[in-house]
């Protein structure tokens, strides 16, 4: 969180019994209200994978009795998608049903699920065969300025009217202190970039983090060809993440964008955004 931590006011927090760490939450600050960090994609209180639900119970019952004793009237939580948990982990449902969370927001998520065999449909066959007839070629790279420069920032610029969340500057910052986790893959043909796609990888989960092709990308096919060998290369991961296909806050689903991810074979997934009221602490004494 360091590299944009100008933006956000930290109210991260870490939760000991005696002199042992039990839970930490990434959090920030506004007004009389803590979010799970605003600066990450994903949020909630992180763990031990041994913890007892009891003693899970326990913790966060402490946590909003802080809360609500400093003044904080909710706390807001994006919830952690469940493709990213390692194990079993459902506690956060349990509590959020006796704390009567307020679900705000959710938002649907496209996912292949690994252990089922890869099959893209017809459209995307066509297309991948399109590709290898106009020699598109696929690299590991690390090109990040032409990809952001030349295709990602036009794109959503012209389309959108946005900027990419991260700055040039900021996910070359990133991918230089996790080089495992964060890689570019860029489609050329005969050495001119087409397309890319930045990868955040996880222990169970390759997301595509941002994707984007030129003007021309219908034409040459160079974004299904890049999708295709990366869902490939990434076949032993539990999960591939195609992030969000939802708009204005869940309410909308982008049903060209679906089905873009849909006929790659990725089914739906949600990642919900709770509300929680500090002042139903008390509701969690078991």
């Amino acid at each position: 969180m360091e590299y944009h931590s100008d933006r956000f006011e930290d109210f991260s927090l870490l939760i000991f019994h005696d002199e042992k760490l039990l839970a930490v939450l990434p959090a920030n600050k506004k007004g009389n209200e803590i979010h799970s960090h605003q600066g990450l994609s994903y949020g909630g209180l992180v763990v031990k994978k041994s913890i007892r639900i009891k003693e899970y119970t326990q913790v966060f019952q402490a946590l909003l009795l802080f809360l609500c004793e400093n003044g904080i009237a909710t706390l807001n939580l994006k919830a952690l998608p469940k493709i990213y948990n390692r194990t079993i982990a459902d506690e956060i449902d349990y509590v959020a049903f006796l704390t009567k969370a307020q679900t705000y927001r959710s938002d649907v998520y496209l996912v292949i699920d690994n252990s089922e065999t890869y099959k893209p449909n017809r459209n995307r066959k066509r297309a991948l065969t399109l590709a290898e007839n106009r020699n598109i070629a696929v690299r590991e790279d690390e090109n990040y300025k032409d990809f952001w420069n030349q295709i990602l920032t036009p794109n959503l610029n012209n389309r959108f009217g946005v900027q990419p969340v991260h700055s040039l500057t900021e996910i070359e910052k990133l991918a230089t202190v996790f080089p495992k986790n964060i890689k570019l893959f860029n489609a050329y043909q005969d050495d001119e970039l087409k397309a890319g796609v930045v990868m955040f990888l996880t222990e169970t989960v390759a997301h595509f983090q941002y994707s984007s092709g030129s003007d021309d990308r219908t034409d040459t096919a160079a974004l299904d060809i890049l999708f295709d060998e990366i869902i490939r290369k990434y076949a032993d991961k539990k999960y591939v993440s195609f992030g969000s296909a939802s708009e204005e806050n869940g309410r909308v689903l982008n049903e060209g964008l679906a089905y873009w991810k849909e006929s790659f074979g990725a089914r739906a997934s949600v990642q919900n955004f709770i509300k929680i009221e500090t002042k139903n602490y008390s509701e969690l004494t078991i």
